[in-house]
């Protein structure tokens, strides 16, 4: 069984130096593992790119079950995982839930990647 991350609040986007500024510490490290551990599966990466991509910057989960080729329950696992994250956010309206990518903690990750990128 793999070794468990410590937990971590991740809801808040990240808040770390470029990691090509200095060498990092150990909770910035662990902070930016977590949120790659969050994108580290190809559904989840999809799912992003739907929202990043939709009309109106949101989508409702009976609509991403079918552009990611799975049932609704397991898209509403990915996007749970990357809400805990803070890459997602949702709004509930009536029996459906919208998701919506939070462009600002995906930018803020890649900054902390490559300040230089884009």
């Amino acid at each position: 069984m793999p070794k468990a991350l410590p937990i971590v609040d991740v809801s808040a986007p990240i808040c770390c130096a470029p990691v090509s500024a200095a060498p990092m510490g150990d909770d910035a490290a662990l902070e930016v593992a977590l949120r790659l551990k969050a994108l580290a599966d190809p559904v989840r990466i999809k799912l992003i790119s739907i929202l990043l991509t939709a009309d109106g910057g949101e989508v409702c989960t009976c609509d991403l079950a079918p552009g990611v080729g799975l049932a609704e329950s397991t898209v509403s696992h990915h996007l749970g995982q990357l809400r805990k994250a803070g890459m997602v956010e949702s709004t509930r309206r009536g029996m459906n839930v919208y998701y919506r990518a939070r462009t600002d903690s995906l930018d803020a990750l890649r900054v902390v990647l490559d300040p230089n990128c884009c």
